[in-house]
């Protein structure tokens, strides 16, 4: 960011007055507006959970002259996973409403496809009235406090993506004298509770998706790929819920994994170091 509005390479700068080279020159002169777009392996429609997998499309927008730059990582090519340090890709500009203009077109040029990218979160950014005003009316805390984050979470190609969460009904079924809650389409699950399947129970709608850990019943499955880096509880252990169970580690990013019921531990099966997909059991939390 730097370099582009005053061209001057920071990290170079370093090496050379480390060296005991002398500065050699004054304040900087400004020139013109940059903004860089990371286009992290992160899912915006599930509070930017990291989201590694296999990229099956990789388009990036062309480039134009005078237009913006990129700064690739060769590790993130098609058919390769995705890493954290995806395109830094900056763009400057004189006029700031032209730039954003500028990076609303290539952002739309920006096609990737195989797993969640932070390309929604930018598109949705770039156009929104707080960033178009002149002056802007964006802050250090703009994202968290006041952007309102519509995007869905990422899809594979192929998934039904027109039915939401809130198409969706959770009913309890009885299975060989156990009680198992099965997630199914709405028109579905109504049926079943009609024809007498379910469990006595009427059919209630699941809360929006969050970014915690995935849980069915007494199971808790871990949110996304990652590494785990802590365990926090031993088997046969009681715990409360919200208390500390694991914690992952996926692209530079710790994320605590919590009880979601108070119950014994069973059937813990993570060790520290072991490397576990999206949708894996860590453990069981049974009565």
């Amino acid at each position: 960011m730097t370099e582009e509005v005053t061209g001057i390479d920071l990290v170079r700068e370093m090496f050379r007055i480390a060296d005991g080279e002398e500065l050699g020159y004054g304040d900087p002169e400004i020139r013109g507006h940059s903004f860089e777009f990371r286009i992290n392996g992160e899912d915006p429609g599930r509070n930017f959970l990291p989201a590694p997998g296999t990229v099956t499309r990789f388009d990036p927008p062309p480039v134009r002259a005078s237009a913006w730059t990129r700064a690739w990582n060769p590790a993130a090519s098609s058919a390769r996973p995705g890493t954290p340090s995806w395109p830094s890709w900056s763009s400057p500009a004189p006029p700031a409403n032209r730039l954003l203009q500028r990076a609303a077109r290539a952002l739309e040029e920006f096609k990737v496809e195989g797993m969640a990218t932070a390309i929604p979160f930018h598109r949705a950014v770039v156009v929104d009235p707080a960033f178009t005003a002149d002056p802007f009316r964006v802050h250090t805390r703009w994202i968290e406090t006041e952007f309102v984050n519509e995007i869905k979470p990422f899809a594979p190609a192929g998934t039904d993506t027109d039915e939401d969460e809130t198409g969706r009904e959770t009913i309890v079924v009885e299975v060989g004298g156990k009680r198992l809650e099965v997630s199914l389409p709405s028109s579905l699950g109504m049926s079943l509770a009609r024809t007498g399947l379910a469990a006595g129970a009427k059919p209630k709608r699941r809360a929006a998706k969050k970014s915690g850990p995935a849980a069915s019943g007494d199971t808790l499955a871990s949110p996304m790929q990652g590494t785990i880096v802590k365990i926090a509880v031993e088997e046969g252990q009681e715990v409360k819920e919200g208390d500390l169970i694991v914690v992952l580690e996926a692209m530079k990013m710790e994320q605590p994994l919590n009880a979601h019921r108070s119950g014994t531990v069973k059937g813990l099966s993570a060790a520290v170091g072991a490397s576990i997909t999206s949708g894996a059991a860590i453990c069981e939390i049974k009565d």
